[in-house]
């Protein structure tokens, strides 16, 4: 298990036996439910640490979850070269999950920042995988913690900092349609060695 989760009291919510587990299960490690001073992270986490290797972290768009922005593109079969070099980490924004409760009165939700500052306690370096939304707290993730982030994948960024209500009225679902060809092909460029990220720009370059 990734090793920065010990640090967290956590419950898990789906306890997966094994023979609970359907063929895209098999790699399941865990699902937690992580609570931090401004709410609950939902994690679920797939594979094992691979030696020094990143892990990849996901971050999902707004009005979604990790398994509807992320699932076709982590079970498609060319994924699967990818994902076995590497433990990936999908992260729920707060209320996100599938089956999430609904959130208590009052409760204010976290900004961007916040949202990217809740991954803080991550002891470990990432690959961070965003769309929309989670592009923007993942890039906030990679600005307040750069030791931590060795890249990022990042779809229909902006840069502009709105809020998470904001990223809901503008939101243009057509970008999904070409989310599993543009992410596949990213990380292909990035466990091939040929591209390179610098933490102080959030820029990449391809050699």
């Amino acid at each position: 298990r990734m090793a920065w989760l010990l640090d967290y009291p956590f419950t898990e919510e789906k306890p997966l036996l094994e023979e609970q587990k359907g063929a895209q299960d098999t790699d399941m490690v865990g699902e937690y439910d992580i609570k931090t001073p401004l709410g609950l992270l939902h994690v679920e986490i797939r594979g094992q640490e691979k030696g020094n290797k990143p892990a990849i972290l996901t971050y999902h768009d707004v009005g979604l979850n990790y398994q509807l922005c992320f699932s076709t593109l982590f079970n498609c079969h060319e994924m699967q070269e990818i994902t076995k070099h590497f433990a990936v980490c999908h992260v729920d924004a707060p209320g996100q999950q599938t089956g999430a409760t609904q959130l208590p009165p009052g409760y204010q939700y976290p900004t961007m920042k916040q949202l990217a500052g809740m991954l803080g306690q991550c002891k470990r370096r990432i690959v961070g995988m965003g769309v929309g939304a989670g592009a923007y707290i993942s890039a906030n993730f990679a600005l307040l913690f750069p030791d931590l982030v060795e890249g990022l994948v990042l779809v229909n960024i902006d840069a502009s900092g709105r809020g998470w209500i904001d990223w809901t009225t503008s939101k243009v679902s057509a970008e999904h349609c070409i989310l599993t060809h543009t992410l596949h092909g990213l990380l292909t460029e990035a466990y091939n060695g040929s591209l390179s990220y610098e933490p102080s720009s959030l820029l990449y370059k391809w050699s």
